[in-house]
């Protein structure tokens, strides 16, 4: 199986079409369609199902998919490490994250690895704790922001802790100043994060035992701030997910103290394309200090 048949299979896989996949790669369809049927004449199974309804993988191209993605990273390193010796600081990486790593880190960290490396393309996919394994699995990105608790199979270099908070209205009568129990909450309606986003808030939960009545499912946080402002529940969550968005409303820290723990994840952390280790080692400096900047003003 040569490597211009792995980048036809892998397009075919993430367009779902070979006519999707046969633009992307400046190719015909019928080229496409020939190179896929060549293929499974050669190895003597089937790689993709083609019904009305469109394509997908079969069970034997399901099991070959990983090798795949394997030998074209495989690739893309060879090609960045000649760049490297040439002397040259290029390359694109792929890098997935859910909202609230974007919106709150990416501008600093962004900004300082740009400094060292302005030649490395950043390609960014934003979406839920689900998308961004869905992506590592699937080659749509080499590294991906996650937490601990969201990874499955795949392996997390946790460098950053954030606190769990639960979010109130401003009237909400909590016995202690800036902080709240797991007694206090247990009465209380709860407005809860989409499935898909929420593994730190269920794990928490779960942790504890702890059984909760709510009948909102809400995708943007920021609906989730509305409702709690209108008095309709209160909500755990995330500090850097609440960050920004609380005005009128108590952030209170979790009685006992829990956190979540984020870090970039990969299919292989130790077999980095050169452009992703410059990030992960830039990434994980930032996170690691903001961990100790954030510890000692809560200490202060």
């Amino acid at each position: 199986m040569t490597l211009a048949f792995c980048r036809i299979f892998h397009k075919v896989v993430q367009e779902g079409s070979f006519v999707k996949a046969a633009a992307a790669l400046h190719m015909t369809p019928s080229a496409v369609s020939h190179a896929v049927s060549d293929a499974e004449d050669s190895l003597g199974f089937l790689l993709f199902s083609r019904t009305r309804a469109g394509i997908s993988l079969t069970e034997n191209g399901r099991a070959l998919y990983p090798a795949i993605l394997e030998m074209l990273q495989c690739e893309d390193i060879l090609d960045q490490q000649i760049g490297s010796l040439k002397g040259l600081k290029k390359g694109t990486l792929k890098l997935g994250m859910f909202n609230s790593v974007c919106t709150n880190w990416m501008p600093d960290l962004f900004e300082r690895f740009e400094k060292d490396f302005p030649e490395i393309q950043i390609n960014i996919r934003e979406g839920g704790y689900d998308d961004v394994v869905y992506w590592i699995k699937n080659g749509f990105v080499e590294l991906g922001f996650l937490s601990t608790s969201s990874t499955r199979e795949l392996t997390v270099d946790a460098r950053y802790r954030d606190p769990l908070v639960c979010i109130v209205p401003e009237e909400f009568p909590n016995k202690k100043e800036g902080v709240i129990t797991f007694d206090e909450m247990r009465d209380q309606h709860f407005i809860i994060q989409r499935e898909g986003s929420d593994w730190d808030v269920q794990a928490l939960f779960s942790k504890y035992h702890f059984d909760y009545h709510s009948s909102y499912q809400i995708l943007e946080d920021t609906s989730i701030m509305t409702l709690i402002r209108c008095g309709k529940g209160i909500s755990v969550m995330p500090m850097l997910t609440a960050r920004g968005l609380t005005d009128g409303l108590k952030v209170l820290l979790l009685e006992p103290r829990e956190y979540r723990s984020i870090g970039l994840s990969a299919l292989d952390l130790t077999r980095l394309s050169p452009a992703a280790e410059k990030f992960y080692d830039c990434a994980n400096s930032y996170m690691e200090e903001l961990t100790a900047m954030e510890d000692l003003c809560r200490e202060g």
